[in-house]
């Protein structure tokens, strides 16, 4: 489920810190039953680490939530997101990181590598406060791990993944052509837009 975003939540995304101050406010948006359950969240980014979006992926039980990739990296594929964080709560309060928050931590990451969406870090969170995986240094010791590898009908669903992901880059990038075209030749945004399909505040970028 897309979350919605308020102008001022759309930041450039520099350190954990950041991404907190964005989660505590979605987070302390649900009422107290649902705040006892976990929630997973990913955060995809734009190349220049602004937030694109937020998509919850899953509601879970109170002290685990179930994930997987092609639902974590489905909303990340279709926005075009070049990174991502992901995000879970622990309605407990406790911030410590579980082996089970590092498996699963560990499996995505590999999986972004395979089609080019870069997990850049897993943060838990509370009402009151969060735990980076990057700031802890976990990211860097999974990246070299080596003890997960993506295998069979997982690695074929993933596969299929990045190819639908570099077809929509492509298809970008040619309506990015075109829209640059009509707008050196004089046409209006909103007719570019109409043509190409992209966002009026990605056409007034353009030069």
């Amino acid at each position: 489920m897309n979350v919605r975003l308020t102008e001022t939540q759309k930041i450039t995304i520099l350190n954990a810190h950041d991404v907190y101050s964005v989660m505590q406010q979605i987070l302390l948006r649900q009422n107290k039953i649902r705040r006892a359950q976990e929630h997973f969240w990913v955060v995809g980014l734009k190349a220049d680490n602004s937030i694109l979006f937020v998509e919850l992926i899953a509601i879970g039980a109170q002290n685990r939530v179930n994930v997987s990739p092609p639902d974590v990296f489905r909303m990340g594929i279709y926005k075009l997101a070049v990174r991502m964080i992901l995000v879970h709560n622990h309605p407990s309060g406790n911030l410590k990181v579980s082996a089970a928050d590092k498996d699963i931590t560990d499996r995505l990451l590999k999986v972004g590598k395979m089609i080019n969406i870069e997990v850049i870090d897993h943060l838990i969170v509370t009402e009151s406060g969060f735990t980076s995986f990057k700031d802890k240094g976990i990211m860097e010791e999974l990246r070299k791990s080596g003890l997960y590898e993506i295998q069979d009908r997982e690695s074929d669903q993933m596969k299929e993944m990045k190819i639908q992901y570099e077809r929509k880059n492509a298809e970008k990038s040619k309506a990015i052509d075109i829209a640059r075209k009509m707008k050196a030749d004089g046409f209006d945004i909103k007719t570019i837009k109409k043509y190409t399909g992209l966002y009026i505040k990605d056409i007034k970028t353009l030069l």
